[in-house]
């Protein structure tokens, strides 16, 4: 599981599916339905939260709006429409230095899977997804490495 604290503007195609898909995995266990990735590193920042499925919500609206404006289908009925104002003030911090790891991950990748994104993004600097504010610091401790 990957909840990339990058913009999924910045993500190819397979990472941009991989993202709604675990996002939502991640929903369903802050919603208590499944069992398994309860202990995920990737999910500590999200279930410190105050309100976990709120926050996720909020994540998962911005990959959301990256996907409709490039054209995809993804299912916005598997996001709860009735949490409303709650997801205006869901807002998480990232390290610098978590940024730089994930921004320099998702390059690896992007050059073993799609080169032509590759050559677009490897000149870029990572942008952070809406909802966190960049703050200075290492790696996060939750990250595997």
């Amino acid at each position: 599981m990957r909840l990339w604290s990058l913009h999924p503007s910045q993500l190819d195609v397979k990472g941009l599916v991989a993202l709604w898909r675990e996002g939502l995995l991640a929903l369903a266990v802050a919603k208590g339905k499944t069992r398994g990735y309860r202990n995920h590193p990737q999910l500590v920042r999200f279930t410190r939260c105050q309100d976990p499925v709120a926050t996720l919500e909020r994540y998962l609206r911005v990959v959301h709006a990256e996907a409709s404006a490039r054209g995809y289908a993804f299912d916005r009925a598997k996001l709860n429409a009735a949490l409303g104002a709650k997801l205006t003030r869901a807002r998480l911090t990232v390290t610098q230095g978590q940024l730089d790891h994930e921004w320099q991950h998702l390059l690896r990748k992007l050059h073993r899977r799609d080169r032509a994104c590759w050559a677009r993004q490897r000149n870029a600097n990572p942008v952070a997804h809406s909802m966190f504010k960049v703050v200075p610091g290492p790696i996060e401790s939750w990250e595997r490495r």
